[in-house]
This record gives C-alpha cells, structure tokens and sequence, in this order.
C-alpha cells in the first residue's frame, strides 16, 4: 500500500514540475515590446532572460535564430541585417515556455537621446505646443522613456518603459528636442524613427560615466572603487543624521511671518542669532546643504541724506524658488516658483532714510538648491546717481524647513551610467544625440576631459565602431554683461566645442535662441533641426551645409585683425543693415579685453579697438549670454562662439 501511494505521489509531483516547467517565462528585454523600432542596416541584438539551459529561438521577417539562455538564465542572440520597413512581427519562443509575439515592429533608424533637462524637455512644454501635439500624425515615430532609477552597481533590467507611438494624446510626453530631431530626420530619409529617451534633468556628465572609465580620474577613483559596496538608502540616512547635526533644529513652521505680518523683516530685529552667508550662491553649496525650506536673509545699507530722497532699483540676482522682498519693513516684490527671474523690484524714496537701511528677503525653496544665486554683479541698488553692490556677506536664518531625503544621481559618479545606460546596452542604434553640460559648467575645464571620456566609453561599451554622437551647444543664457568678462558657460561651450576632435561627432549651436531668465529655451525646434542636419552630414554623408561660420583664422595688421572662418557656406551674412557684426572683443598683452568695432568684408571679419594698438587675442560671443551676436552663413546657422587665446580662465584651477 506505501508503495502505490508512493507511486502515485511521484506521478503527481512528476506533473506538478512539468507543468510548472512548460509554465516559465521568457522575458525579454522590455525594449523588445509592441511598437519597437529596429535598427536597419546592421546586425541586431535581441536579449531576455528565461530558464537556464532554455533553448530560445527568435523568427522575424524569415529569419529563424536559436541561442541557449546561460547558468544564469541570460540569453542573447543576434539577427541578420534588415531593410527599413514594417509593421512586422518578432515571435520568440523557448521549449519549455510559450511563446511570446512582439506585434507592430518597425525597421529604421534609432537614435538615443541623452542628457539632463534640456533633453528631458517634453513636448508639451515648448512653442506652439497645442499646434505641435494637435498635427502629430507620424506614426512612423516611436518613443521609449527609460524610467528614472540610480544604481551602485550595474544594473541589466528595465524596471519598466514601452513603446509609444506618435499621436496628438502620447507626442506631448516626448522629449523634444528628440521628437523635432526625428520630424526632420523623416523628410530627408522617408525611414521609420526610434527615439531611445534616457534622460534626467540636472544631471552632471560623470554619473553617465562607467566606473571603470571614471575610475581612470584621480578625482574620482577612491569613491567609484567603494561604490559597489555602497548601500544608497543607508548613505543617505547617514547624510541626513549628519546634516541634522550640522544644522541643529529648526521649526516646521516659519516663526518670521505671522498672519501675514513679516516679524524678521523689522528694522530693530537683533540679528544676534544670525549666522552670516556670502551671496550670492545656492544655499546647498553653502552653510545649509539638503535643506528644503524657509531661509531669511538680511542686510543693512548706509544711505545720506541726498540718496535716502532718490528712487532705486533692488536686483537680487535669481531666487530659488520664491521671495518676498522687503526694504525697512515694507514689502517691495515677491515671486512664486520663478527660479530662473532675475529679481528686479522698485524701491521709492518714501521707504527709505537716511542712515541705515535693512532689506530683507524671504526665501522659500521647495526643492533640489535654494538660495539667491547668481552673478555678483546683479546684485546691487542702482539709483540715478548711486550704484550700491550687495553682494558678499548677508546675515541669514532658518525660518522652517528639512533636510532633503532625496537620493540625487549626482551623489556619486556612475550611478545613471548603471541604472539607465547598461540596461539598453547593446540595442542596435544608429548613434546618440547628447544635451548636457549646464550642471558642469562651473567645472568646465574639467569637462574638456569628462565628456570625450564619456562618448569614448559608451562606444566601447555598446562594441559598434565609432557611432555617431551628435550634441547641443550650449544656449546663451543668464542676463547680458555690459563690458567683456570672464564666463563658466563660453568655457563649457569650448569643452565641447574641443571635442569634435573624436571621429563622427557634430555639434548643434543654438547661442542665438536662448532665454536670459530661463535655463529651458522653449524653441526647440530649431535645436532639433540643427542637430538633423549634423546628423545628415555625419551619420549619413550628405551634402548639406551643417554647421555654423568656425573660426579657421586670425590675422593682425597694426591694431586691425582679421579672422576667417570654415562651414562659410554659401557665404557670410551680418543680420545688420549696416553691416557691423556684434559680439567680437579684443585684447593686448595686458589680456584685458574691449568691445571691437567689427564690420564683415566677404567671408571675413574686419575688427579693430582703438583700445588696443597691438592685438593679441579675439573671442566671439565670450560671455554666459551673448545676445546680440549677429554673425551667420547665408543658410542660417550662427557662427560658432570662440576665443584665439589660451590664457587660464576661471574653471582651469578648480
């Protein structure tokens, strides 16, 4: 009797695991789903995971592949080249699981769009947005958003993420300057588009950056080389249990503002308690980083009598993310959620006296850095005949706030490169399109050695050859200077101007469509139509004139130069009915530079200053916002900003 019961329970569980068995799943990458894009032309990975040992095969347009899934139940296995086209169907099946059909599959061109927010822009959110989402018809589109994640160590799944297809109700999520980039892409070429979306906003280069290609830098080789090691949620209580420390309580609500009334904004307030902050600079660089909140800020200025009478003007730089604003006690401004606006308010002579006088502003951030940041030279009271600059020390409090729990991706190098570059590595692409470098800025020179480091990984990670890898320049942004001076973003621009060294690589320049108040310029159409152009040029041999006047260049005769240009075009062309060209400074031995009085004389520029009798050195559009630069080929596309001097600029010592 034990016997045939013994049998029996063999039979039954013999059944159990061969229906378990027949039941697993193979799992594809979630980048094999409806509505993908296949790359043409080349060889195409396809990869997923299942049992070990699983037998897999994949069919698709007549072609049947088989592969094994490994030890650890990864598998991969590569198609035969194909021909643009579609719809078409990829079927993979394994032997002991069914089979899995992938319906609506497009043969192409993919592009993957990278970078931080400028990239991760939607659609939505640009000019003539309703007209844009209402005419997207091309279904010929297809976008795929990587979702936002950070890893220590490489990561090789999705966490989810799938193709969608363009129509006026998906085509506002899409990234933007990827989506113009892929409307132009089809007029030229009459292919299907896949648009590879792995963005996120504020991002610095190196997180994009493997650890065994950043450990490489000094900089960062002892922090990548524990990274592994590292739990993420652990280092940031950590963090957090240090910044409390650091910061000492604060209350959660704001003690300086009561029903209304600004208490901390009062003339007689002692400030005994007051620390002291140089501005302007983000708090979170400062004395108070993580910090999400309230923080007052106070400073006393001496006035006479003459002055007290006079009307002025209060510029605060920027504030992060909201201000009111008062000057002895009275509100004179405030803004809400405005981050990137300057912060210009009218002081009349009626609130003022002689003497000393306290202005006060109310800072609120919600988020991410806080605090009046800025150039120091826009921060000031300007009258008639007064000009007072307040920038330096400010005495600062913390009215409520906390500590940010938030993991940033910026925490440590790597961390997107693991999470949201290695999971889509080796999707067959045709090459990448890159809008980055403002969270870098301020480390400009150093990214003259960060951002080919990061084009030279990638292509050896995905192991396709020298891909195309085609970038934006950086827009002219922040407020105008009035004299020529030093400036982080014209070196940022020149890191990746430098970087069209490497082979097949292009570079959008937009400094003529930026906004002064706004990091994110709305026109993103013309960033995606000067991109598709250097993409025509330098992924698929076109004859088209894809670039901007590049100096090539300069020449002295006394105190006249004269500079010439490659990517002339058709010609030079001045938006000037007089015909001067804007944007050019000069400078002699004593590396002080001067307006020039610049003029165009066929495809040359004339320039002089009657500052300098012996020049020695040019730039163009050297400044965060040029805006008045005027110089263009006849095709339309501004001329590329440049200096001809070496001479160490702000970023080279840090």
């Amino acid at each position: 009797m034990k016997d045939k019961l013994a049998w029996h329970l063999g039979v039954l569980l013999a059944l159990f695991l061969f229906n378990f068995s027949a039941q697993a799943e193979i799992t594809p990458s979630l980048l094999f789903s409806d509505h993908m894009v296949i790359q043409r032309d080349t060889e195409v990975p396809v990869w997923g995971w299942a049992e070990k040992k699983e037998k897999i095969t994949v069919e698709f347009n007549g072609q049947t592949v088989q592969t094994k899934a490994d030890k650890n139940g990864k598998w991969m296995l590569k198609l035969a080249p194909v021909a643009a086209g579609g719809p078409f169907k990829l079927i993979i099946k394994g032997n002991k699981s069914d089979a899995i059909t992938i319906e609506d599959v497009l043969v192409g061109e993919v592009w993957i769009c990278s970078g931080q927010s400028n990239m991760e822009w939607i659609v939505r959110n640009t000019n003539n947005a309703e007209e844009e989402m209402a005419t997207a018809s091309d279904k010929m589109i297809r976008h795929f958003k990587v979702p936002k994640m950070i890893g220590t160590s490489v990561k090789d799944k999705l966490p989810g993420g799938d193709w969608q297809v363009t129509a006026p109700e998906t085509v506002g999520d899409f990234t933007a300057v990827g989506y113009f980039f892929a409307k132009n892409l089809r007029k030229e070429l009459n292919v299907p588009i896949g648009l590879l979306n792995t963005s996120w906003g504020g991002t610095v280069v190196e997180t994009w950056i493997s650890a065994g290609a950043i450990s490489t830098v000094p900089t960062y080789s002892k922090t990548v080389s524990t990274l592994g090691e590292l739990n993420l949620e652990e280092a940031n209580k950590k963090k957090i249990a240090e910044l409390k420390e650091k910061l000492g309580d604060f209350p959660e609500t704001d003690p300086g503002l009561v029903n209304g009334k600004a208490l901390w904004a009062a003339n007689d307030l002692s400030e005994s308690d007051w620390e002291t902050m140089d501005l302007p600079e983000v708090w979170d660089l400062k004395e108070l980083p993580g910090l999400d909140g309230i923080v007052w800020f106070r400073k006393t200025i001496t006035l006479s009598e003459s002055e007290a009478a006079s009307d002025f003007k209060l510029h605060l730089a920027k504030v992060d993310d909201s201000d009111i604003t008062y000057v002895n006690g009275q509100e004179v401004g405030k803004m809400n959620g405005q981050y990137s606006t300057p912060r210009v308010y009218n002081v009349s002579a009626d609130i003022l006296k002689p003497g000393k006088n306290v202005i006060t502003v109310r800072v609120e951030d919600t988020g991410g850095g806080g605090g009046i940041y800025g150039l120091a030279e826009n921060m000031k009271m300007v009258s008639a005949n007064k000009l007072i600059d307040l920038s330096g020390a400010w005495k600062y409090k913390i009215g409520a706030g906390k500590i940010s729990t938030n993991q940033s991706p910026n925490d440590y190098p790597t961390l997107l490169y693991n999470a949201m570059v290695n999971p889509i590595i080796p999707y067959a692409m045709k090459g990448v399109i890159w809008y980055q470098g403002e969270s870098n800025a301020g480390r400009a020179y150093e990214y003259r050695t960060l951002f080919p480091m990061l084009i030279n990984d990638w292509r050896a990670k995905w192991g396709a050859g020298d891909f195309p890898f085609l970038w934006v320049q950086l827009a002219n942004y922040m407020q105008p200077n009035s004299q020529p001076a030093e400036s982080n973003w014209a070196e940022l621009r020149e890191a990746q101007s430098m970087t069209l060294s490497l082979p097949n690589t292009g570079e959008a320049v937009i400094i003529d469509i930026g906004e002064a108040n706004d990091i994110h310029p709305r026109n993103k159409q013309d960033v995606g139509l000067r991109l598709a152009l250097a993409a025509e040029k330098v992924a698929y041999g076109k004859d088209v004139v894809y670039s901007g006047p590049e100096f090539k260049e300069m020449a002295t005769n006394g105190k006249e130069v004269t500079i010439t240009f490659d990517h002339v075009g058709s010609g030079l062309s001045v938006k000037d009915k007089y015909g001067y060209v804007n944007g050019f400074a000069v400078a002699g031995a004593d590396k002080k530079f001067h307006w020039a009085k610049a003029k165009l004389e066929g495809n040359k520029v004339i320039l002089f200053s009657d500052e300098v009798k012996n020049p020695e050195a040019v730039r163009y559009g050297w400044a965060d916002n040029p805006d008045d630069l005027n110089l263009y080929n006849k095709e339309g596309l501004p001329a590329k900003p440049f200096r001809t001097d070496e001479w160490p600029g702000l970023t080279q010592p840090k």
